[in-house]
């Protein structure tokens, strides 16, 4: 089994090297990823310059850095290196991503979603945390993280996606501590009031800053489980943007049994 691990953090992030680190022991594990962070990226690629990729030493383990983009990476690793893969695991995000409106210019999911218009099951991985410094020192919080990220790859890599699933997003709590569960849940539509701010510069002209303030989640949502309950959200998505369209059957039996394989890891 070949595993193309990416993020969109970039490639010196924390994160990634923990996505490496969880996914060894599970396949061949390739890791390619942006030279620099590419947050809000959505499914962007680059059509208008060339793009760059080289290797770089990432604390002991041979990585690829890319100047694309994170859905970019994915058309290196397979189109431009050749590669085919069984899975790709994107993250571990430093932020959550959780909501439809978070969701859709996620560079993290933007790269997953990449990955499933070429049919490659993929998986992404955030966290709800506002640094690295939160988790590396804590052993129980790694210790989860990892059983997540393990069983849920485990359990693509042998059983495939549950039937009507394109790409599974994890999002984790900021306290991981024994006892935390995963639910399967839909993701809420909105994660933040959208604002925008004007100011002037010392020129006299003009600026805005883009802003969101938190709107109150909804239970049985994303949102909820994760900055309420605490707990990891599992929250299955397809490509599917077609408001009429009854072909496709969602395999809920499938998702029910990959929580259950996420929780006896736990």
């Amino acid at each position: 089994m070949r595993i193309l691990v990416t993020n969109d953090d970039g490639v010196h992030s924390p994160g990634l090297r923990l996505l490496h680190q969880f996914a060894s022991g599970l396949g061949e594990v390739d890791v390619v990823a942006p030279e620099s962070p590419k947050s809000a990226t959505g499914l962007g690629i680059t059509l208008h310059k060339p793009l760059r990729m080289y290797e770089v030493d990432i604390c002991g383990f041979r990585a690829v850095a890319t100047s694309g983009t994170p859905s970019d990476t994915v058309y290196l690793a397979t189109l431009g290196l050749g590669r085919r893969y069984d899975l790709v695991l994107s993250g571990i995000n430093l932020g959550d991503n959780t909501s439809l409106q978070v969701i859709l210019s996620s560079g993290t999911l933007g790269a997953a979603f990449q990955a499933a218009l070429l049919e490659i099951p993929a998986v992404a991985y955030s966290a709800h945390i506002e640094s690295w410094d939160e988790v590396l020192n804590d052993a129980e919080a790694l210790r989860v993280m990892a059983a997540v990220v393990r069983s849920t790859a485990d359990y693509v890599l042998r059983r495939g996606m549950p039937a009507g699933v394109d790409v599974i997003s994890v999002n984790f709590p900021r306290r991981l501590r024994g006892g935390v569960s995963a639910r399967l849940v839909r993701a809420a539509k909105l994660r933040y009031a959208q604002l925008v701010e004007k100011r002037t510069d010392p020129r006299g002209d003009h600026y805005f800053w883009l802003y969101g303030k938190d709107l109150e989640p909804e239970q049985d949502t994303d949102i909820y489980v994760v900055l309420k309950e605490g707990n990891v959200a599992v929250t299955a998505l397809t490509l599917n943007l077609n408001a009429v369209d009854s072909e496709r059957a969602v395999d809920l039996h499938g998702l029910k049994n990959l929580v259950e394989h996420i929780n006896g890891a736990l």
